[in-house]
């Protein structure tokens, strides 16, 4: 999105400062990076309405701001601005006031602003036979020297994402301390707002855990000219994803391997399809509703802070 002006010296030291606040509850790059853009906006709204301090904002600005949001020309494509931006808009709009309530900068009354529906074509979801696909993909060969290994480690990340639910983020901090075998859970340590919570684990994600830990890290640990070390001799290093360098995966690369996996199904559709790691997420959360699990055990699972945020999925799930 544009990055609107802002005159007023107090709105640019707020803009920073919010930044900061989203880094240290634990959000991800993007949001620190992409929520103040989107404030940007209010503030820039606010001071063509004569208002330039913080401390003169009103719970009716904040209210008057997101109508005009949801009357606004989209300045890129034209017509209306989509769900998904309104939503972003309205995401933005009440971390900024819980973040001028936390911080201490505004006694600020809490507003119920209402989410817009999102249609499914909107949603990044994956069907189950599609999931079925990108798992019988790590099957397949690519012709590389270390693909088996890589391909052990894909097989887990599906897994994992998909079967636990985690988000991007929770996933690529995972730590091998974090997975107990022995009680089939699985500890999110670095949850959002460092929330933690205990995820059980499916006998079919204990399977493609026990395969990836016991025959494919140690050997993606090792590298190029190294021994191969055992499960043992591993276990001191943090990391869960591993690279063939001996660190832990980054995002990107995560992505890199699944979109990869989507053009070995050979799927027109699914290769089409702007999927990434979150998309596994929205998939189970959609998959588990449809099937009759009650909203409250998805809400806990997914490490929701209430249940608004996990109604998004259930016109989806009517759907299937």
């Amino acid at each position: 999105m544009q990055k609107l002006a802002v005159k007023s010296d107090n709105y640019r030291y707020i803009l920073e400062s919010f930044a900061e606040w989203l880094s240290v509850k634990g959000y991800a790059a993007a949001s620190v990076y992409g929520m103040p853009l989107f404030l940007r906006e209010f503030f820039n709204w606010l001071e063509k309405h004569h208002t330039t301090h913080v401390n003169d904002i009103t719970p009716e600005h904040v209210k008057r701001h997101y109508k005009y949001l949801k009357q606004r020309t989209n300045t890129r494509r034209g017509g209306a601005l989509s769900a998904n931006n309104i939503n972003k808009h309205r995401q933005c709009l009440m971390l900024f006031m819980d973040y001028l309530r936390q911080s201490g900068r505004l006694e600020i009354s809490y507003i119920k602003l209402e989410a817009m529906p999102v249609s499914k074509e909107h949603q990044k979801v994956l069907t189950v036979e599609e999931i079925k696909q990108l798992y019988e993909a790590t099957y397949v060969g690519d012709g590389s020297h270390h693909d088996p290994e890589t391909s052990i480690r894909d097989r887990a990340m599906l897994s994992i994402i998909y079967g636990c639910g985690l988000r991007r983020r929770e996933a690529i901090l995972l730590n091998v301390e974090d997975i107990d075998l022995d009680s089939n859970t699985l500890h999110v340590k670095n949850g959002k707002n460092y929330k933690e919570r205990i995820i059980p684990i499916s006998k079919k994600t204990k399977k493609d855990v026990e395969d990836y830990l016991y025959n494919a890290r140690p050997i993606l640990l090792a590298g190029k000219g190294r021994l191969v070390w055992t499960f043992a001799e591993t276990k001191h290093i943090p990391a869960f994803f591993v690279s063939m360098r001996g660190q832990r995966v980054g995002a990107h690369n995560m992505y890199l391997r699944l979109k990869q996996l989507a053009y070995k199904t050979n799927n027109a559709v699914l290769i089409e399809k702007e999927i990434g790691l979150h998309t596994l997420r929205h998939s189970i959360a959609t998959h588990l509703l449809a099937n009759g699990m009650k909203i409250e055990k998805i809400a806990k699972l997914l490490g929701h802070s209430s249940l608004e945020s996990t109604q998004i999925y259930t016109h989806l799930a009517e759907t299937i």
